[in-house]
């Protein structure tokens, strides 16, 4: 017998997947990321499996089902983060959030002890 709190969660989980995949649709097609109703089906089929596995395994681990319900969200915010991010080319003389650069470079730091003038072993074979 189907009691009505198992009723009342199933009901609430299926509106709440169902709302899942409406924000992700549309929050994929905002930023212009590639085939969106995939992400939206992954991120709240994820969700849809935590549900059942709540509803009718009642063996199931509490962190299992939740692990599984945030599973597909998880991998959605990463590839939104990857196809948000700007393709500048790395560059090893400053560190990344430094827009300027103040010019300097790791070879014009001289930090690191070495000179850059050529050694004189340069031309002879190393044994």
């Amino acid at each position: 017998m189907v009691s009505v709190t198992s009723t009342t969660v199933a009901a609430l989980g299926v509106a709440g997947i169902t709302a899942l995949f409406a924000i992700v649709y549309w929050d994929a097609r905002r930023i212009e990321m590639g085939r969106p109703r995939l992400w939206a089906a992954v991120a709240s089929g994820a969700a849809a499996v935590g549900l059942a596995l709540y509803l009718f395994v009642p063996t199931a681990p509490m962190t299992g089902v939740i692990m599984t319900s945030n599973t597909g969200l998880v991998l959605y915010t990463f590839e939104r983060e990857v196809s948000t991010e700007e393709d500048d080319p790395a560059d090893p003389g400053w560190l990344p959030n430094d827009s300027a650069g103040g010019g300097k470079t790791l070879e014009s730091t001289g930090s690191s002890g070495e000179s850059s003038e050529p050694s004189s072993d340069a031309g002879k074979e190393r044994v």
